[in-house]
C-alpha cells in the first residue's frame, strides 16, 4: 500500500511516498528510510526497494529532498549535502511521530549519492539502528576529485571561482545558475563516455527510468558545500550499529564503498552483487532481488522486536 504524506525539514515541507505491507498483524512496524540519487527523486530507484521491502514486511519511507522533485525549497536544484544529511534525519524524526512505526526499529538505506548522505546522517543520529546503502558514492569527492579520482586539481579551483562568483550576481538579484546533470550534448559523448555516464543516461533519458522531475540541473553555487563535505570522514561513529554496503562487482564507483568499509568500525559487511554495475543496482531484477534479499536478512536481523 502507497500512502503520500508530507513532513517538514526545518521550515520546508518534504514530499513523500510511505509503503506499508497490504497486510499485517496488529502492532508497530519496523520502518527504513530510503534517500535517492543526486537528480533522482521518489519515484524512481528508491520506490522500486520501498515496494520490495515493503512485501517483506517493512513500512518504507521515500521522499525528495529539499529543493527537489515535489519537496518545498528555492532555488530548484540546491544540492547542499548538509541539507540532505538534515532531511534524512527529518524523515526519520516524521516516522517517530506515527502510531503505526515504532520509533525503536527505524533503519535508513541511501542510494548512489545518499549511499553518502544516508551513513552521515547516521553518524550522529542514533535513532537510525541499522544503516545500509546501495551503489554508494561521495558526492563531495567526486567534486573535489572526479569519478576515479583523476579529475585535475585545477577543474575544482575554477567551480569554485564560479560558485564565488554566482553568490555574488545571486546577491544583485540574478537568477541562480543551473548545471545540468546530464548535458545537453550527452548523446554526442555517448561514444567516448564511460560506461556508468553511458548508463546513467540510458537510466534517466530513456523510458528505462526517465521521469519529468528528475535530472533538472543542480545550482552552482552548491559546489562550495559539496567540495567541503566528507561522506565517510567519520564513518566509525556508526559502530556499535550495523552498517552494510551494496555494490555491484562491475560499479566504477565500488571504491566508496570498499574505503568506507575499511574505515567503519564493526559490526560492517561489504556486499558484492556479481556482474552488477552502478546503475544496474536502480532497477535490473536480476541485481536487485539479490541486493533486495541482503536488506531484508540484515534489517530483518537488526529491526527485529
Amino acid at each position: 500500500m502507497k500512502t503520500s504524506v508530507t513532513f517538514p525539514s526545518g521550515n520546508l515541507a518534504l514530499a513523500g511516498i510511505l509503503f506499508t505491507p497490504d497486510a499485517h498483524a496488529e502492532g508497530r512496524l519496523p520502518a527504513v528510510v530510503i534517500s535517492h540519487p543526486g537528480g533522482g527523486v521518489k519515484e524512481q530507484s528508491p520506490s522500486v526497494y520501498a515496494a520490495r521491502l515493503a512485501q517483506e514486511g517493512f513500512a518504507a519511507l521515500v521522499f525528495d529532498a529539499a529543493y527537489q522533485g515535489e519537496s518545498e525549497g528555492e532555488p530548484r536544484g540546491m544540492e547542499n549535502p548538509f541539507q540532505r544529511a538534515e532531511d534524512i534525519k527529518s524523515a526519520v524524526t516524521y516516522l517517530t511521530t506515527r502510531d503505526d512505526i515504532d520509533p525503536q526499529r527505524i533503519g535508513a538505506v541511501g542510494i548512489c549519492a545518499s549511499g553518502g548522505y544516508v551513513p552521515y546522517a547516521a553518524q550522529t543520529d542514533h535513532r537510525i539502528k541499522a544503516v545500509a546503502t546501495v551503489s554508494a558514492v561521495d558526492l563531495g569527492s567526486v567534486f573535489r576529485e572526479g569519478l576515479g579520482r583523476t579529475q585535475d586539481p585545477a577543474v575544482l579551483r575554477a567551480m569554485l571561482d564560479q560558485a564565488s562568483a554566482a553568490r555574488t550576481a545571486e546577491a544583485q538579484g540574478a537568477v541562480p545558475g543551473l548545471v545540468a546533470w546530464i548535458p545537453d550534448d550527452a548523446e554526442e559523448l555517448l561514444e567516448t563516455a564511460t560506461r556508468q555516464f553511458r548508463e546513467t543516461f540510458e537510466y534517466y533519458c530513456t523510458p528505462r527510468g526517465h521521469h519529468p522531475r528528475a535530472v533538472q540541473g543542480w545550482v552552482l553555487r552548491s559546489v562550495d558545500q559539496l567540495a567541503q563535505y566528507d561522506s565517510y570522514a567519520m564513518i566509525r561513529l556508526i559502530s556499535p550499529r550495523p552498517l552494510l554496503m551494496i555494490v555491484g562487482s562491475e560499479a566504477e564507483s565500488a571504491y566508496f564503498s570498499r574505503e568506507a568499509i575499511e574505515q567503519a568500525a564493526d559490526p560492517k559487511e561489504l556486499a558484492v552483487i556479481d556482474g552488477a554495475t552502478h546503475i544496474d543496482l536502480y532497477d535490473r531484477d536480476a541485481y536487485v532481488a539479490p541486493a533486495v534479499a541482503k536488506l531484508t536478512a540484515f534489517f530483518g536481523k537488526h529491526l527485529a522486536g
